[in-house]
């Protein structure tokens, strides 16, 4: 084995169309599910909301021990890549009945709702962690794999944009002649079936080139005890909760942000535009810009370092953040612009945060003798699903503190609270996430020493 794998473009492209599947599905979990079991399947949102809180608890608890399956797996293919051939049939079908309505009582619908949408959480868990996993085993170099997150997070900006755009246009088309309840099952029939297609491009398209030392199996308590005492696994669980954080706060804010403070506004070209739209095109920008911020992550990265990145990036994401607050409704231009400047310099975060798990992986390696890497990668999924969970209960909550009130003209107390959390409350996540990452002490320079070290003594293994 040579002292690093480079990836060609093709593989690279077939690696980022696994995160394109998951996220079409991610984008109709965090945009359209809470309206779908309201409006279309007909049960609460104080249910819901239940729902979503005590399922969430579970399927954490999911991603660690995914983790360690995945580490445990030896086939023909690899640890990680037969999940990707083997659960996405199973995740087309589950993702199918999820959005299915069945003709129950309330209590049979609120039942079916926790069954499906529990089953869903864990499949997903069961394809993308071994996904995320993946990336830690395809090369050792530690460039490439920022390059590979890169390719990872285009695939997902693509997924969720493909899904914004053309969501509501095919359940209209669907529904035609029927009802919402059956446009929505065969909507997201249609998702399911790319999002099938997509996974068993990643495997075919994909392989898995490190073999770490054969050693005696650990066991769960081994893995456990070595993931405690990886000091730079705890510096990332914490920058990526709170990066998440900070973009959980700004995205549950939006739609309050344009229908309780900008209203209406006149722009320039196109005259009076609605609340509503401007939501829409806000929120479409942010993703376009997203995605720049995605490709640029690995040119940057590679010549500052991935450390200095990351705290450039939070720094900068919260300096606009802060200024977004003074900005006034009558400036919509300057208001999108800022915007958009925000999304490149929070999404540069997003693959740096993949490929320093990797980097983490193998200091675990190094220090311990086993590569942890299902376990260590799932608790970037993990962090993903915590950073949400708190930011969106942080978001209720400080709601609720302001004296918010649903569909009714805000008070100026409430304003000020939707504009600080879009703002100034967000910006504290992003400095919290630099505050971690200032003592993160992986390096390029100490990846380079690592990396060395690995290949003598996988060299040495393989001899």
């Amino acid at each position: 084995m040579g002292k690093t794998q480079k990836i060609c473009f093709r593989e690279k492209v077939s690696y980022g169309f696994g995160d394109l599947a998951s996220s079409m599905f991610w984008k109709l979990f965090s945009m359209f599910l809470l309206f779908f079991y309201t409006d279309i399947f007909g049960i609460s949102a104080a249910a819901v909301g239940t729902m979503f809180l005590l399922t969430r608890v579970w399927d954490a608890a999911n991603d660690p021990l995914m983790g360690m399956i995945g580490d445990r797996t030896n086939t023909r293919w690899g640890k990680f890549r037969p999940y990707l051939l083997f659960v996405s049939v199973p995740f087309a079908v589950i993702g199918i009945l999820t959005f299915t309505t069945p003709d129950v009582s309330e209590n049979g619908k609120l039942i079916y709702a926790y069954v499906t949408y529990t089953l869903m959480m864990m499949v997903y868990t069961a394809v993308n962690v071994p996904y995320a996993s993946l990336l830690g085993v395809m090369t050792n170099d530690s460039g490439e794999r920022t390059s590979l997150a890169s390719f990872r997070f285009i695939g997902a900006f693509t997924g969720g944009i493909l899904v914004t755009a053309t969501a509501n246009s095919l359940v209209e088309y669907f529904s035609a002649g029927t009802d919402m309840a059956t446009g929505y099952q065969l909507t997201i029939t249609v998702y399911a079936v790319l999002a099938a297609i997509f996974f068993m491009l990643t495997f075919a398209g994909t392989k898995e080139r490190l073999k770490p030392a054969v050693v005696q199996s650990p066991s769960l308590k081994d893995d456990l005890r070595d993931l405690a005492k990886n000091g730079p696994w705890f510096l990332m669980l914490g920058a990526g909760i709170s990066i998440l954080i900070f973009n959980s706060l700004r995205d549950a804010t939006i739609l309050y942000y344009f229908k309780y403070f900008i209203g209406d506004q006149n722009v320039i070209f196109f005259g009076k535009v609605g609340q509503g739209a401007l939501a829409s095109v806000f929120m479409s920008t942010m993703l376009g810009a997203s995605l720049v911020g995605v490709i640029l992550a690995k040119p940057v990265s590679a010549r500052i370092g991935k450390k200095n990145t990351f705290m450039l990036a939070g720094i900068v994401s919260a300096v606009l953040s802060i200024l977004f607050f003074f900005i006034p409704p009558s400036q919509i231009l300057l208001i999108f612009f800022v915007n958009i400047l925000i999304g490149i310099s929070a999404a540069i975060v997003f693959p740096l945060v993949w490929a320093m798990y990797g980097d983490v992986s193998d200091y675990s390696e190094l220090n311990t003798g086993r590569r942890a890497t299902g376990l260590i990668f799932s608790s970037s999924s993990m962090s993903q699903k915590i950073g949400w969970t708190i930011g969106g209960a942080i978001s209720g909550w400080l709601l609720a503190a302001f004296s918010f009130e649903a569909n009714v003209a805000q008070t100026a107390d409430t304003i000020l609270g939707i504009r600080l959390m879009i703002s100034m409350f967000a910006a504290i996540g992003a400095l919290i996430s630099v505050g971690f990452m200032y003592f993160y002490p992986l390096t390029e320079d100490r990846m380079h020493k690592i990396e060395a070290e690995l290949e003598t003594i996988r060299t040495r293994s393989d001899s």
